[in-house]
């Protein structure tokens, strides 16, 4: 099986735990490579996501390091058998960079999304306007192809809302993402709007963070929370300057949980929010 070059977040992800297991059940990468008579180097590659493993390989691994897990290994099973290549966002694969197909396929398989957003609004409810403008403030600037390709992918990412059975939402914005004028006020005002419409789908929780509140103080990070079909599943995901973050450790995923329950605790009520929101829009 060939080697990938640069593995998804979600078989990175496989891969991680299964080193979690073996490491949890004290055995060595020798030792499973005995197992499967394949040459240690393999092993690390496995755990690496650098090369797929087969859901048989996945069951005979959980046995020998004693896991009796059953959800998380039909879990670790279900994204063995995912096909690359079959999901939307792979049409964009050579067209943007891999960081931007991880969020998407995030998205695609959470239970649950949550967000906090501090200085902008959440991805998927940003409007067409709001994300070229973000896109065309870029330095260097960006070529004309390339911003119509992200508008394109960002309007895309929003269909996760529009299915069927979407994932349950919620999402914790900032006054000051919301007082941010990107693209003018014709367009700042057009995002407040849609917001307000975002914010009465079934499957969307929006809720303020005013500036009057004293006590949430972050500052630095805006979490996306993907739920996971098993809560050792769970991911968070952390834009940077140089790309996409993503978080799988226990410890990591629940400091970002308890931000997440913070933000909530502290922001306003869905009616207070959407009052909140038509006030601002209305200043513009």
């Amino acid at each position: 099986m060939p080697q990938r070059d640069i593995p998804t977040a979600r078989q990175a992800r496989l891969g991680a735990e299964l080193r979690k297991l073996r490491e949890l059940a004290g055995k060595t990468a020798r030792e499973a490579a005995g197992l499967l008579s394949v040459d240690q180097a393999k092993i690390s590659h496995m755990e690496s996501g650098r090369i797929g493993v087969s859901e048989g390989r996945i069951r005979r691994l959980a046995v020998f390091y004693a896991c009796d897990d059953r959800d998380l290994i039909e879990a670790l099973c279900a994204i063995a058998r995912e096909s690359r290549g079959n999901g939307w966002w792979d049409e964009y694969r050579g067209l943007l960079s891999p960081g931007f197909l991880n969020v998407a396929e995030l998205e695609h398989h959470a239970r649950y999304l949550r967000s906090v957003q501090l200085v902008n609004v959440p991805g998927i409810l940003q409007t067409e306007g709001y994300v070229r403008s973000i896109h065309r403030s870029y330095t260097p600037t960006l070529p004309d192809g390339e911003v119509d390709v992200r508008v394109e992918f960002r309007m895309r990412r929003r269909g996760v809302l529009e299915r069927e059975s979407p994932p349950p939402f919620q999402v914790v914005i900032h006054e000051a993402a919301l007082r941010m004028r990107f693209g003018g006020r014709a367009v700042a005002k057009g995002q407040l709007e849609y917001l307000l419409e975002a914010s009465e789908w079934p499957a969307v929780s929006l809720r303020v963070l005013p500036f009057t509140c004293e006590e949430f103080i972050e500052a630095t990070n805006q979490p996306m929370y993907a739920g996971g079909i098993v809560p050792q599943l769970d991911t968070v995901q952390l834009d940077s300057p140089r790309g996409g973050v993503f978080l799988g450790a226990e410890a990591e995923v629940k400091r970002y949980r308890l931000l997440l329950d913070n933000a909530e605790r502290l922001s306003l009520g869905e009616s207070g929010s959407r009052q909140f929101i038509h006030d601002i829009a209305h200043e513009l």
